[in-house]
């Protein structure tokens, strides 16, 4: 049985979609998102790259420049703009960060000179009915640190320039118009959903107070969670993403200056901190974090998780292990639930990344009796519609 509970309340929105019961190479985490289709239907648009980014040292691990692909808005929503950081997960170890930059994920070189604008990014009124006019930008993840980084490894030839990378395509956007922005929002996929969170208070100290600027992880709460032996698998990798880049200089001093700086790269311990209104959605029963968190073969050697890791068929002791999952990530959002400018979506299904999908963002048949869609309740939370929902 699924049980639905919506909580609204002057401490914000806030819903819960709860499940009663019920190795993926890391470059490739972004594979669900990035549909390079043919489809007529579909809207394709095409690369930008920032030249300018060079003179700011704002390049990519192999030294290339930045790029984004722009979509412009047009009637009411010619000056609101939608800003989509890309996902593609870490890289943890200068080996690692050598292999990325031989990738799309690593040098601009190598990136699709189109991408696909669904979900959240489509134009079309009946896909995206509150966003769909807008101004769209997806900006390429090239650095491998979820645009959290600013040093270098000469010895290695690798550039570790994320966050100089947000500033300079933010500057380049905002001369074609972004700064004339009546509403904005800024969010992002998976990697590129903690990355929102990471420059969420950036974003928005780039407009002057008259702009209405809000945030959105997508599938970027990634959990500080004990694995299945016992162990903490996520938190090895953050160690050796905050090392091998130097974090411990650009994360949230409100944070690293109490705890250690691993750890300010879970969200769960910098979101209270975020001034700027911001929405956390997410799956309580991430397929991500399943598989490359909890159920990691390191972390599994017999393989006893890789049918549920892989495809949700799960004993009733696995289930139970991930309904503690779900509730420890309810739990990690409860304080920040209470602020009113935030707004919360923990949904129940086998997913990751929720707002990039058409299936899942706004599958157009919420009828009468059926569960509100995850476009309308973002939609609520950012325009602020105040609207009483029964249990």
């Amino acid at each position: 049985m699924k049980t639905l509970l919506w909580g609204w309340s002057l401490a914000g929105l806030i819903l819960f979609n709860i499940l009663a019961n019920g190795e993926m190479s890391f470059d490739k985490m972004d594979m669900f998102n990035d549909f390079n289709g043919t489809n007529a239907n579909v809207l394709m648009v095409g690369l930008t790259l920032v030249q300018a980014a060079t003179a700011k040292g704002a390049v990519c691990l192999d030294g290339s420049v930045p790029g984004y692909h722009l979509y412009r808005g047009y009637g009411s929503g010619a000056n609101n703009w939608i800003i989509q950081l890309q996902g593609g997960a870490w890289c943890d170890s200068i080996q690692n960060c050598q292999n990325r930059k031989r990738s799309g994920y690593g040098s601009s070189t190598l990136m699709e000179k189109e991408l696909a604008f669904l979900g959240l990014l489509s134009n079309k009124a009946a896909e995206n009915p509150d966003f769909y006019n807008w101004n769209k930008v997806k900006v390429r993840y090239c650095d491998g640190a979820s645009f959290g980084g600013d040093s270098e490894n000469k010895a290695a030839q690798l550039q570790f320039r994320g966050k100089r990378i947000f500033l300079a395509v933010m500057e380049d956007l905002m001369a074609k118009g972004m700064r004339q922005a009546k509403q904005a929002l800024l969010n992002g996929c998976s990697a590129g959903g903690l990355s929102a969170i990471l420059r969420c208070d950036d974003f928005n100290n780039l407009f002057p107070p008259t702009t209405k600027v809000k945030c959105m992880s997508d599938a970027g709460f990634f959990l500080d969670a004990v694995d299945v032996s016992g162990g903490h698998s996520l938190r090895r990798m953050y160690s050796g993403v905050v090392n091998t880049q130097g974090l411990q200089n650009t994360l949230p001093p409100t944070c690293t200056s109490h705890i250690k700086p691993t750890l300010c790269f879970f969200p769960q311990y910098i979101i209270n901190q975020v001034k700027t209104p911001l929405f956390i959605l997410n799956s309580g029963f991430d397929s991500w974090q399943i598989g490359n968190s909890l159920a990691p073969p390191s972390a599994d050697p017999n393989g006893s998780w890789r049918n549920c890791s892989s495809s949700f068929r799960c004993t009733a002791s696995q289930k139970q292990f991930l309904d503690g999952f779900k509730m420890s990530m309810l739990d990690a959002v409860k304080t920040f639930s209470k602020f009113s400018k935030n707004g919360v979506l923990i949904t129940s299904g086998w997913a990751h990344c929720q707002a990039e999908r058409q299936d899942t963002w706004f599958p157009g048949n919420s009828g009468a009796g059926k569960v509100k869609g995850i476009a309308v309740a973002v939609g609520d939370w950012y325009f602020e519609r105040i609207k009483k929902k029964s249990s």
